[in-house]
């Protein structure tokens, strides 16, 4: 087996989402890339499911049976497939919400993404591109304001607490707009949670995760998974309704420079909005990970000017 092409532990051992059982199950083998290596997932139904490495595999070529080959750790969790480059821990992190009966839940869809897991992991967090990147929807001017919320560390997760916005169409089963409560949760470097007040239940909420896989440095998958409380509309409503959101974020992720997401402070200007980010890249930082970032300073100049030019 040749080297592999990453070289963060911290990474490589972690479990990463790579597709979502379904497309796994209807469309036979699946190729892929998780950290720069070749993946093909298998199984059909009744089948166990299979990831292997197969570094000569075409991403996106024809159905090759990936059985035999050198095979990868397998997690089937929250609809989805994982798998791991190194040793992962056991179990993956819960949510609660997943087990209650009286959810919708499901893949609302993998997108493609030219830039770093990084950069959309902090575009999911940031509430103050609402009313300006999803106008109508999420967000809408003259409610641009980000109140102040709470930002910490519980039990080795990251916690945005507090976080309040308007938004007109908080969801598909919205009727009205409605001032949403937000809070924020990241169990993993690059699964975040977000859990905002349900249009149907006002004291319960609604989870929403992007579980982002890093396929390589600068080219990510990004995984919706959505558990939510709706009684009216079917799978097809909901799910436009989650790609018209993501398709608007997409070009902006995708022009952001540079790709690699910096760690350094003062690499990108901070403002209050931000508290989210700023906490995300110090966790990043004091885990050591290395794959996808910047982490020295002269580096983050040099890299930008390059993916300028």
């Amino acid at each position: 087996m040749p080297e592999r092409r990453c070289n963060d532990p911290v990474l490589e051992n972690l479990w990463h989402p790579v597709a979502a059982i379904p497309d796994v199950r209807e469309r036979g083998p699946i190729t892929t890339q998780l950290l720069g290596e070749k993946l093909v997932i298998s199984g059909q139904e009744g089948e166990e499911i299979v990831v292997s490495e197969l570094p000569d595999v075409e991403i996106g070529g024809p159905a090759v049976e990936g059985r035999g080959a050198a095979s990868l750790p397998v997690l089937e969790s929250f609809g989805f497939v994982w798998t791991s480059l190194g040793s992962p821990p056991e179990t993956l992190f819960d949510i609660p919400e997943f087990h209650e009966p009286d959810r919708w839940y499901e893949n609302s869809g993998s997108f493609g993404v030219h830039t770093s897991a990084g950069r959309v992991v902090e575009n999911f967090l940031d509430l103050a591109h609402f009313p300006f990147v999803h106008e109508g929807y999420l967000g809408e001017r003259p409610y641009t304001e980000v109140k102040e919320y709470s930002v910490g560390i519980d039990n080795g997760e990251i916690w945005a607490t507090g976080c309040e916005f308007y938004q007109p169409i908080a969801a598909v089963s919205a009727t009205d707009g409605q001032v949403t409560k937000y809070s924020y949760r990241l169990a993993h470097p690059f699964c975040p949670l977000l859990y905002k007040t349900s249009p149907l239940d006002p004291e319960r909420f609604d989870v929403i995760g992007i579980f982002v896989q890093p396929m390589t440095e600068v080219q990510t998958c990004a995984h919706q998974f959505l558990c939510l409380l709706d009684e009216t509309n079917d799978d097809a409503t909901i799910k436009r309704f989650q790609a018209v959101i993501f398709s608007q974020d997409k070009p902006i992720l995708e022009n952001q420079v540079p790709k690699r997401l910096p760690l350094e402070p003062r690499a990108e200007t901070p403002i209050r909005a931000d508290k989210t980010s700023i906490q995300y890249r110090r966790w990043l930082t004091e885990l050591g990970v290395s794959y996808g970032v910047l982490r020295d300073e002269a580096k983050q100049v040099a890299t930008t000017r390059e993916e300028v030019h």
